[in-house]
């Protein structure tokens, strides 16, 4: 099946509603294939474009998702639009309930470990049909593949990887080749709220797209995250006029 994709600063976005991203997630789960997501907000951009081998990295995920409203602004910019946002958060938590259903087995990667350990803790709570069958904080070392190989062992449905960026993706195209089956996703701070450890910001501003400076609001040391933002869309238009 073909899908028509959004390229923003050499970031290819897929353009689908997050119902579609959802089901076509779901098909490949079911069908047992190996799947890369990359849910990428216009930080994750502007890094990649400053970092070669990371764009190469992003570019060669199975998907990329449009995390941020910043990126559907880019997208209407360029006149390509977006059909819906889809965040990582969102995706990762449809995906849990649709595992509630069929029993998938999800393995948890990175945080501190309160916190894997606390969120780990919730997804077994709230969706009990789910098997947990591994966790592992987010301070390991990546040079003896301990982890990777007890992921590979495992055998999981769902890798969530919350290293943040860029190692998550990074851990995930270094240890792609030791998995047979799984969708890998890197889901940043999912794992601070699904733990408790932080709250989503409430439905009135993400409403009004304010999400992010509601999270500025409870965490000020994001504020140099804020200003990646006029650099973005000084660069979408640059890219504009080349075009």
């Amino acid at each position: 099946m073909s899908h028509d994709y959004v390229n923003i600063l050499g970031v290819p976005f897929i353009n689908t509603s997050f119902a579609e991203m959802e089901s076509i997630l779901t098909n490949h789960i079911d069908k047992q294939e190996k799947t890369f997501v990359v849910t990428a907000n216009p930080e994750i951009v502007m890094y990649a474009k400053e970092n070669k081998d990371y764009q190469k990295i992003i570019q060669s995920a199975h998907y990329v998702v449009p995390d941020g409203n910043g990126i559907l602004l880019a997208a209407n910019m360029l006149q390509k639009p977006i059909k819906e946002r889809v965040t990582g958060f969102d995706l990762t938590m449809s995906l849990l309930e649709e595992g509630n259903k069929k029993g998938w087995h999800v393995y948890l990667l990175g945080g501190r470990e309160q916190v894997n350990k606390r969120a780990a803790e919730n997804i077994e709570k709230d969706y009990p049909g789910i098997n947990l069958v591994g966790r592992h904080n987010g301070y390991f070392d990546w040079e003896d593949g301990q982890v990777a190989e007890e992921v590979a062992a495992k055998a999981p449905d769902i890798v969530l990887v919350a290293l943040g960026f860029p190692r998550q993706e990074e851990w995930i195209t270094t240890n792609y080749h030791r998995f047979s089956k799984g969708l890998f996703m890197g889901v940043g701070g999912t794992i601070d709220i699904i733990s408790g450890e932080m709250k989503r910001a409430p439905e009135f501003w993400q409403n009004l797209k304010l999400e992010w400076f509601y999270r500025l609001l409870k965490q000020p040391s994001r504020w140099r995250r804020v200003l990646v933002l006029p650099q973005f869309v000084k660069q979408v238009r640059q890219s504009r006029k080349r075009d």
